[in-house]
Order: structure tokens, then sequence, then C-alpha cells
């Protein structure tokens, strides 16, 4: 029971930090309609300016400039790729993301090269034992943090001029800009936005028990798209509920894959995507997906 209590909390403290990085999904998504494969180069951009700055300007300002760098990256994107990508076609735009994706990560696995960067987080290696139950420190500040930064999104979402711009646009983005709604500026929100909370999430997916930023996170961070898709590209409450139920999966899975070598070695990795392609099977628009209906 004891096993089972730890892989439930590191579940869903990872599952938090997935459910942030498949936010930055939903919230592309329902700006602009386009797929971001590109959100994973945005986490390493600000966990690479974390890293690289925190030595010098210690640990709070260097997550501020890797969250304002990933924001900026992101701007940058939309405004001068995205913006004027001459094509309508959505998934064109979104085999773009794929080409810039692939140029922001290669350029930055050359800067980090072989070495693992720290990003001089105040909780170390920390644990915290109650009850025979021992939880490192990083997953509580990780699970603290993502439901701060959750609660706060879907208050500005639905409270604030810019989460109803939001909202206009992802659902009729025609009729939106003839209320007067500047798409483009919410696009440009949008993708700022994403990038900010790829950047708070590079920090969790590199601190204790990982052992820091290397070449690998990028693919780490891509474990939250099957949380994205499971809950619905167009459904924020579907990204929370689809990080939580990517990060318990992976948990149970790992933690249990002694119990399951029938299924073969690194069963956790690939756990994910299956359950994703079990629910698109069932359920193709996700969870809390909007299904399209065709009337004939």
């Amino acid at each position: 029971m004891t096993t089972f209590i730890e892989l439930v909390v590191n579940g869903l403290s990872v599952g938090s930090v997935y459910a942030l990085i498949a936010l930055g999904f939903v919230i592309i998504f329902k700006a602009t309609d386009v797929v971001n494969f590109a959100h994973a180069s945005l986490l390493l951009v600000g966990g690479y300016v974390t890293a690289v700055l925190h030595d010098d300007i210690g640990f709070l300002l260097a997550l501020v400039a890797g969250i304002a760098a990933a924001a900026a990256v992101g701007a940058a994107v939309e405004f001068l790729v995205i913006r004027r990508a001459a094509v309508e076609n959505h998934a064109v735009l979104a085999i773009v993301t794929i080409g810039v994706d692939i140029m922001l990560t290669t350029e930055l696995t050359r800067r980090i090269g072989t070495e693992v960067l720290s990003l001089g987080d105040p909780w170390q290696n920390g644990i915290f034992t109650v009850g025979g139950v021992s939880i490192a420190h990083t997953r509580i500040a990780a699970l603290a943090t993502a439901a701060v930064l959750i609660s706060a999104f879907l208050l500005a979402f639905r409270y604030t001029s810019w989460g109803v711009a939001m909202r206009a646009a992802a659902e009729d983005s025609e009729t939106a800009a003839l209320m007067g709604i500047r798409l483009t500026r919410v696009s440009l929100g949008a993708w700022a936005v994403a990038g900010a909370l790829a950047a708070v999430a590079a920090l969790f997916l590199t601190v204790f028990p990982t052992p820091g930023l290397d070449r690998s996170t990028s693919f780490a961070a891509m474990k939250a798209f099957p949380a994205a898709i499971l809950g619905g590209l167009d459904s924020t409450t579907g990204a929370l509920a689809g990080g939580l139920i990517i990060g318990l999966t992976e948990s149970l899975v790992t933690g249990y894959q002694g119990d399951l070598a029938f299924l073969g070695r690194g069963i956790g990795e690939v756990a994910p995507f299956l359950v994703m392609l079990a629910i698109l099977l069932i359920r193709p628009a996700g969870l809390f997906g909007t299904r399209e209906l065709t009337r004939v």
C-alpha cells in the first residue's frame, strides 16, 4: 500500500506538469486551429535559459528569464512563421511547426551537447516522509505550482477580456473578427502564454529525481501530447484531466512493470500512447473534446 500511495502521488505530480504542457497545446489550438508540434522545443528554450543563468543571477530571476524567453520565442514563431505562412490549410501549418521544432531542438541540443544541466532549484533532493510514504519535495512543489497556475488560467480564461476574446475566437473566428476582436493579438498572446507554461513545466521535468536538463528532455515533454489528445484538443478541462490520467498511468505502469514483464521491457514509456490510442478508438474527439456533427 505504501508503494501504491507513493506511485499515485508521484503520478499526480508528474501528471500536473503534463497538464501544464497539454494546456499549451490546447491554448494554441483554440486560438489558431493549429496543432503546435514545436511545443517541446519551447520547453527546451525555457529550461536552457534557466539552467545557463541561475549561477549568475540566482534561481528565481533565472526562472523568470527562462519563462520570458520561452514566451518571446513562442510569440516570435507565431509572428514570423505562422502568421506569414501563405497557406490556409491548418494541417500544413502543423507540418510547419514540425520544421520549427527540428530547427530549435537541433540548435539547443548542439549547445547542450553531452552535458546534464542543473536548473539550480531550491528543493534539491529533499524527501518528505509521513507514515512510511516518501515523497520528493520537488513533486509537492510541482503539484502546488501546477494547481495555482492552472486555476489562475481557468479564471482568466473565463473572466478576463483576453479570455472572452479567446473563447469567442475559438467559437467562431469570423464573427469574432466582425465584432472587433483582433485575432492576430489573440493568436500572439496564445503562443506567448503557451511558451511561458512550457518553461515552468521544464523546471519540474528536470529537477530531482531526474538528473537534469539534457538532450532527451524534449522527448520527455512529448509525453504531454497524448494528454492533450486524450482530453480533447479544444478543451482546457480536458488538458487537466488528460495530464492527470497520463501521469497516473505512466507512474503505475512503470512502478509495477516487474509484474507486467509479459508486456515487454519499458512498457511504462509507451503506456501513455497506448492509453491515448485506446481512448481515440472509442471517442476520436477525446474525453472532453467537441464532437463534430455532420448532417446529411
